[in-house]
């Protein structure tokens, strides 16, 4: 199945993805097996992202070619970090690089895993079960940003910086997969998604010793390759099985300055 989340009649709406038609939903598939209360065409809608996730967790350094690439050390143990759900936007919406933004500014493709059930002390085989789906991220960064700034606050989490869908594939095994990015139609990394430091599961066993994980946190597992993005640009990420996240980057309007 591929659940979704998009702007019908004026707002926001669960949706299940049939061919060219998104079935709308009564309710959260996460809560259950909702009713279908009606379609529309996927032309009319506009795509949110697929979850709000209650808690939004990521994953780095987890690829070991970004490893080597950035010189560091290789982690021995899976440790996350968090992001801000108001970075998150949805497929076809652009991604805004602010005004004052300079130097790279820069693209990573990532798988993100959907929980959906509730996880304490978690095995390797629960956490398996306990995830409802799949879905594809897009971790954009502004390194100066990183490099100057005492913390990510911005350079990872400024509006529109997480694009995340197009929708959450459930059927689908996803190391198994490939993640291509392209930027203009043109590919500019492609990496088998499963070659992982530590997969999934390994950060959900050492995450819910520490941590109730609920249904609709989400975690993204990092990416292999980084591209640098202009405004104008589109960005493709792709991965086999799943789908693909395309957004539009555009360069933020100065805002108008008032006299006092």
């Amino acid at each position: 199945m591929r659940y979704t989340r998009v702007e019908a009649g004026g707002r926001a709406r669960w949706g299940r993805v049939t061919g060219d038609v998104v079935e709308l939903l009564a309710a959260s598939p996460l809560e259950g097996t909702p009713t279908v209360t009606g379609t529309a065409p996927l032309a009319t809608v506009r795509w949110l992202p697929p979850v709000v996730p209650p808690v939004f967790y990521a994953v780095g350094f987890n690829y070991p070619r970004h490893i080597a690439h950035a010189n560091a050390a290789t982690p021995d143990r899976p440790e996350v970090g968090y992001r801000a759900n108001n970075a998150l936007t949805g497929h076809r919406s652009p991604v805004v690089r602010p005004a004052d933004v300079t130097g790279r500014f820069e693209a990573e493709p990532e798988l993100v895993a959907v929980i959906g059930a509730t996880l304490r002390h978690a095995s390797y085989d629960q956490a398996r079960a306990g995830i409802f789906g799949w879905t594809i991220g897009n971790d954009i960064s502004a390194r100066t940003w990183q490099h100057t700034d005492r913390t990510f606050w911005r350079a990872k989490n400024s509006d529109t910086f997480k694009p995340m869908g197009p929708w959450i594939e459930t059927d689908v095994d996803a190391l198994a997969q490939t993640t291509t990015l392209r930027v203009n139609g043109a590919v500019r990394a492609a990496f088998p998604t499963g070659d992982m430091v530590f997969d999934p599961y390994d950060y959900i066993v050492e995450m819910s010793r520490h941590l109730t994980l609920h249904p609709g946190d989400v975690l993204w597992m990092g990416a292999e390759a980084t591209c640098r993005l202009e405004p104008g640009d589109t960005v493709d990420v792709e991965i086999s099985g799943i789908g693909v996240l395309s957004n539009p980057v555009r360069l933020e309007s100065p805002p108008e300055r008032t006299r006092p």
